[in-house]
């Protein structure tokens, strides 16, 4: 099935289903998605979504201007807050 004629059928419904289960990584059934699932599964909600959705809830959306150049200035003594991880 191509993506066009998947996104015509597509109900709210389905967007649903779809989305959750690339956020968790599964079916509603509990099987794993694989990368090509995920991938297809994500391309059909961006797709869709660019449809149906206003362009603030669509996934990825970025506002004009990002919240943090809008943050009071750092104090220069202060440390600037970097998010590190490490290797376990």
């Amino acid at each position: 099935m191509r993506l066009k004629d998947f996104i015509e059928i597509m109900n709210p419904d389905l967007y649903q289903v779809l989305k959750q289960s690339v956020e968790l990584g599964c079916w509603p059934d509990g099987r794993r998605l694989s990368e090509q699932e995920r991938e297809a599964s994500l391309q059909a909600l961006i797709a869709w979504e660019f449809e149906h959705l206003p362009e603030e809830q669509r996934t990825g959306y970025m506002p004009v201007s990002c919240k943090s150049r809008q943050a009071p200035a750092q104090a220069e003594d202060e440390p600037a807050s970097i998010l590190r991880f490490r290797d376990t």
